[in-house]
């Protein structure tokens, strides 16, 4: 069934560079984002273009060109096992690492689709904020951290307070609820009502730190 090792070990090699360069964790931005920022090397274009998305996607061609290459039969079914292992093998790996040997706010599971903040005028200058955050520790030990928001209008939530204290009990799915009243009198353009959802947050713990 193989025709090449060499092809089929540069397949996989290529396969795997692929995957850890797009691998969402420990922050929601791809694992190679993180580490290009630290070195202040640009990730996208002025027009938008994810450098690193388009690396990465290339890889994975290149691993498909040689998988097929390596193999004397069965191409379509490898290609399309592939295509199935990069689509799920990320989360599934994120969610036994978290649910195994996972220690601290690495254990943290912070369901975006479940959260959500609300604002509206409580006032002539006041904004009222409040916001639904939904986590989940699979570790054994109670956890502390602090939250703050990243996302242009919900970080609104940061001006009165920042940053905000979790508490979370080991084992435990916990809905944390945020509410606040902001004074937007020196605030221009600023929003008068409406909701968010899928909310870009930032916890910490000591020197550790994910962006979610």
């Amino acid at each position: 069934m193989i025709k090449s090792k060499k092809m089929l070990w540069i397949a996989l090699s290529l396969f795997i560079i692929s995957t850890a360069i797009s691998f969402p964790f420990p922050h929601a931005i791809p694992y190679g984002e993180t580490i290009i920022s630290v070195f202040n090397f640009p990730i996208r274009t002025v027009n938008g273009l994810n450098f690193m998305g388009v690396f990465s996607f290339a890889l994975f061609i290149a691993s498909l060109f040689f998988l097929t290459r390596s193999l004397k039969k069965y191409h379509k079914r490898a290609v399309l096992i592939a295509i199935i292992l990069v689509v799920l093998l990320p989360q599934m790996l994120i969610s036994s690492y978290q649910k195994t040997i996972a220690t601290g706010i690495y254990a943290v599971f912070y369901d975006r689709e479940a959260s959500y903040c609300e604002f509206e005028m409580v006032g002539e200058s006041t904004l009222g904020g409040e916001c639904e955050l939904s986590f989940e520790n699979y570790s054994t030990d109670d956890l502390q951290y602090t939250l703050e928001f990243q996302e242009s209008m919900v970080s609104l939530m940061n001006h009165n307070k920042v940053p905000y204290e979790v508490s979370i009990e080991g084992k435990e799915k916990k809905v944390v609820k945020i509410k606040t009243n902001i004074d937007v009198s020196n605030i221009e353009n600023h929003v008068e009502g409406g909701s968010a959802s899928d909310i870009n947050i930032i916890i910490r713990s000591g020197d550790k730190i994910r962006k979610l």
